[in-house]
Formats: C-alpha cells, sequence, structure tokens
C-alpha cells in the first residue's frame, strides 16, 4: 500500500497557510459555491427561467436505475479529493481548481441567463426504492438553475484529474473513467436535466481545463 505524501495528524486550522497544508485553502471554494447557490435559488423564480430543452429529451426514457450514479457522484467527489489529498496535494489543486472554475462560471450563467427543466414524470411506470429515491431527489433539489449541468462539469473534472495522475494505472483510471461517463448519462435518465445542459458544460470544462492544466498541455505539445 502507497505510503501518503502528507501527514494531517498535527493538523490544525490555523496551520492552513503552511506549505504542506496550503493545498486545503481550496476547499474554501465549497462555501462560495453553497452561498451563490442558495440564493440563486431564492432570489430567481422559476417563472423568470427559460425552458432547457431538446427534442433528444422526448427519445430518453426514464429510469430510475440511473440515481445510483448519479448520487454516487456525491461519493466520487468526496474519494478523488480525499485521495489527492493524502497522495497528491498538486492534483488536489488542480481539481479543486478545474471546479471552482465551473462553479463560477456556472453560477455566472444562472443568474444572467437562469433555467429550469420540465422533464420530471408526474407518475412513475414502477414503484420501488430507486423511485422513491428519485421522489427524494426532487424534493430536495429543484429544477431550476440547470444549464449548464454541473453534475457533467464536474465528472469531466474528475475524469481529466485522474487521467493525468501518475501514481495509479489504467485499471484504476478505466473505472473512474466510465462511472464519470455514466454519471453525465445519469443527469438525462432521472429527468434532472435535459441533453442542452450537457451541451453547456462542455464548453465551461474547456475553459476550466485550459485555465488548470493549460501548462500541463503546452509541454504536450512541445513533445
Amino acid at each position: 500500500m502507497r505510503k501518503p505524501v502528507v501527514s494531517y495528524k498535527d493538523f490544525r486550522l490555523s496551520k492552513i497557510n503552511e506549505p504542506r497544508f496550503r493545498h486545503l485553502q481550496y476547499l474554501a471554494g465549497w462555501i462560495g459555491y453553497f452561498t451563490l447557490f442558495f440564493i440563486t435559488e431564492a432570489l430567481i423564480p422559476a417563472e423568470d427561467c427559460f425552458v432547457a430543452y431538446h427534442p433528444l429529451d422526448d427519445m430518453i426514457p426514464f429510469c430510475e436505475y440511473f440515481l445510483i450514479p448519479y448520487f454516487g457522484w456525491y461519493l466520487l467527489i468526496v474519494g478523488s479529493l480525499l485521495y489527492f489529498m493524502f497522495y497528491n496535494p498538486d492534483n488536489f489543486k488542480n481539481m479543486m481548481k478545474f471546479i471552482i472554475v465551473t462553479q463560477v462560471t456556472a453560477m455566472i450563467i444562472y443568474i444572467l441567463v437562469p433555467s429550469r427543466q420540465d422533464l420530471r414524470p408526474e407518475v412513475f411506470a414502477r414503484d420501488n426504492i430507486f423511485t422513491d429515491g428519485v421522489k427524494l431527489l426532487y424534493s430536495l433539489d429543484t429544477n431550476t438553475n440547470v444549464c449548464p449541468s454541473l453534475h457533467v462539469a464536474y465528472s469531466i473534472g474528475i475524469a481529466s484529474t485522474w487521467l493525468k495522475e501518475k501514481g495509479v494505472t489504467w485499471k484504476t483510471k478505466l473505472p473512474i473513467v466510465i462511472f464519470c461517463v455514466l454519471v453525465c448519462m445519469s443527469v438525462v435518465f432521472v429527468k434532472q436535466h435535459s441533453v442542452v445542459d450537457i451541451y453547456a458544460a462542455v464548453p465551461v470544462c474547456l475553459l476550466a481545463e485550459i485555465i488548470t492544466f493549460g501548462r500541463y498541455w503546452r509541454n504536450k505539445i512541445k513533445k
């Protein structure tokens, strides 16, 4: 088993400015995100939002089983951050930087061009633990502020960071990338997002990729 490159046994909040712990400052990005998210949710009424819709949305069936990767996305974020926190602080910063860029960009879009989707089924064809989970999801998360999809943007950022991680093999990278793809698919199968929201996430991720990994790609090109 690999030995962590950073030990947090003596970590205190007062030490967060020390070089060995400074990467943890990036976690403050979550505070800013949740603050802006709840503000936009509270201040922008659904009737003022444009409806995100694409004809492909009608061709994609509702499938409650995609709730597994949809909710698994949260574990993916936490697990990835924990891994990089212990084994590669530089990639911890890279992943958080990618997420912060997508957060800020998405929030600006949500404010300037508020959006919603009206794709949620009114009734479910089946009654099981997964449809119960979808009902819970719908009750916890509104159908507004959907374009671009942050589920998709974060997943692309996580996959991008893992693909550049030198400390693991493809036996680890491939399942993570596949799971990220399943997360991106899940947002439309549980009718939490429109296909438009996936499309819109791509240029946002491209911006984050350039800002976060621009030097990486420049070095690649030089070689």
